[in-house]
């Protein structure tokens, strides 16, 4: 494995500008409360379409592991499950191997990946601000250094690009090949279930020669240049990744296997409609049982409810700050009163955001679970009182 000892530079930049005054900055917030409001609005649709979406996602579900039927074997199409939602597990297959002839480079997989990358400069930037004569300074440091980078990155857009220039492209390119017949037994998979083999495993190229005289191998890279451990920039270095091992292999082993669920079309999977609107094509690697995958199934459907459920909060968190940034504003010619409004201004966006939020959640369920949607209706409640149960008496009078 060749390393490289790099080289980093580094300079530091200093800009100033007057303090801005008070028109300008209500001009700047009244700006920020506009982008807010919209935010505000988005989160609504956002949580509100989640909670739909996860219950329909979860009667789908529950449809298709009613209907599903495990078959008996992978290697006969049987008529009678012609248009049913089928089970099935077995070991990938494809027609033909993938092959990169630039590099003499083959393999039986569902998916070849060839990723090339190249020595650049990067440029870091580290931002500090401080106020000095009534001028706002920004002091930026930035750093340089040499990195394998997958992207080419823009040397114009540096501080500095003398010293520090990199080539406009490469002259070898990354791609990804693709099967074009995959199997599991005698049935074919449609491109959606192809699009879930995405495990990718770097391959190993240990048994191979190197392909031309220019180029090296060292481990697991072919390396585009002269002295590999003392890269240049521009010097390029090429891996090799796969996905869905489809034949024995005597270095990699034997085909992957894949468990799927999907509908029968003669002698191809292809995704099957549920009552309630959703897409079953499921594939996972491995052989699991029914219950073992709509258990998975339901799981990611709950991470991804809850994932998109902080999203909309947050979402509408930051638009209620945002919308009330006028008041920080106008105070903030007093240090001491800016900083308790600055305070209040966040606990008061915390309460309503949360109150807001398992509001929109328990009207997105109404309609499907109206306990559940009641018993959150409750919860959202509880920040608003407890937020003024801490006011004190006088204030409330």
């Amino acid at each position: 494995q060749f390393s490289d000892t790099g080289s980093r530079k580094e300079h530091v930049k200093i800009t100033s500008e007057s303090k801005p005054g008070f028109l300008e900055r209500l001009s700047e917030t009244s700006g920020g409360m506009l982008m807010g409001l919209v935010t505000f609005l988005l989160s609504f649709y956002l949580l509100f379409t989640n909670e739909g979406r996860a219950l329909r996602t979860a009667k789908s579900l529950d449809e298709g592991l009613s209907l599903v039927i495990p078959l008996d074997s992978i290697h006969s199409v049987s008529q009678q499950n012609e248009g049913r939602l089928v089970h099935l597990a077995g070991a990938l297959s494809t027609s033909k191997p993938l092959f990169d002839p630039s590099y003499g480079l083959s393999i039986q997989a569902v998916k070849l990946k060839r990723n090339v990358e190249m020595y650049q400069w990067v440029e870091y930037e580290d931002s500090t601000e401080y106020e000095e004569n009534g001028e706002i300074k920004k002091e930026t440091k930035y750093s340089y250094n040499t990195e394998w980078k997958s992207e080419v990155v823009n040397s114009r857009n540096f501080d500095r690009e003398i010293g520090h220039k990199n080539p406009s492209a490469m002259a070898v390119e990354s791609f990804t090949a693709v099967s074009p017949n995959v199997q599991v037994g005698s049935f074919v998979l449609s491109k959606g279930l192809v699009d879930k083999i995405d495990d990718f495993k770097q391959l190993s190229l240990s048994h191979l020669e190197d392909p031309h005289a220019d180029v090296t191998r060292g481990g697991d890279y072919f390396y585009h240049s002269e002295n590999p451990r003392r890269p240049e920039v521009g010097d390029l270095r090429v891996s090799f990744f796969y996905a869905g091992l489809s034949g024995d292999d005597p270095h990699l082993g034997s085909a992957d296997k894949v468990t799927v669920i999907a509908r029968q079309r003669g002698d191809q999977l292809v995704p099957y409609h549920t009552k309630s609107g959703d897409i079953l094509q499921i594939l996972y690697p491995g052989d699991l049982s029914v219950e073992e995958v709509f258990q998975k199934e339901h799981e990611s459907n709950t991470m991804k409810t809850w994932a998109l459920r902080a999203a909309g909060w947050l979402a509408m968190f930051v638009g209620i700050s945002l919308m009330t940034r006028i008041f920080y504003t106008l105070v903030d010619w007093f240090p001491v009163v800016r900083d308790l409004v600055n305070i209040g201004l966040k606990a008061f966006a915390f309460c309503v955001a949360s109150s807001l939020s398992l509001l929109t959640i328990s009207v997105g369920w109404l309609f499907y679970r109206p306990l559940w949607a009641l018993l959150i209706g409750l919860l959202s409640v509880v920040p608003i009182v407890v937020a003024k149960s801490r006011v004190p008496p006088k204030k409330q009078q």
